[in-house]
């Protein structure tokens, strides 16, 4: 089965055309190797792509005949991420969730009234 057909029946892309484009940006490898769209796979294969930022991991267990449910995904594949990835990931959203950008003028009241709220749970060291 194809690299672009596989990736895409086991859910890890919408369409095979996301596939493909990331297929063209070399962000996908076969056991070591970079990819093209059409490159075949079998199983016990190495896939590495970046996908949201993370390098994934995953290796072929079997070839589906067409695109699986969510729920059966794991019988043509298994994940070898390592976990430290997905943490680094959580980090990543929390992090731009307090993000503002630049260019947005000054703190508004709301924001004000956070930050001094914040420093305000901070005990002092000279109540001691």
């Amino acid at each position: 089965m194809r690299i672009d057909k596989f990736l895409w029946c086991v859910r890890y892309y919408k369409t095979r055309n996301m596939v493909t484009e990331a297929c063209k940006k070399n962000h996908v490898t076969v056991n070591g190797q970079v990819a093209k769209p059409s490159k075949e796979v079998f199983p016990t294969d190495k896939i590495t792509f970046r996908k949201d930022q993370i390098i994934q991991v995953i290796t072929v267990l079997d070839i589906p005949d067409s695109r699986v449910g969510a729920k059966l995904v794991d019988i043509y594949r298994r994940n070898d991420t390592a976990p430290e990835v997905y943490q680094h990931l959580e980090l990543l959203k929390l992090s731009k969730d307090h993000y503002r950008k630049t260019g947005t003028g000054r703190p508004t009241k709301k924001d004000r009234r956070d930050i001094d709220e914040f420093g305000n749970d901070i005990p002092d060291e000279d109540e001691d």
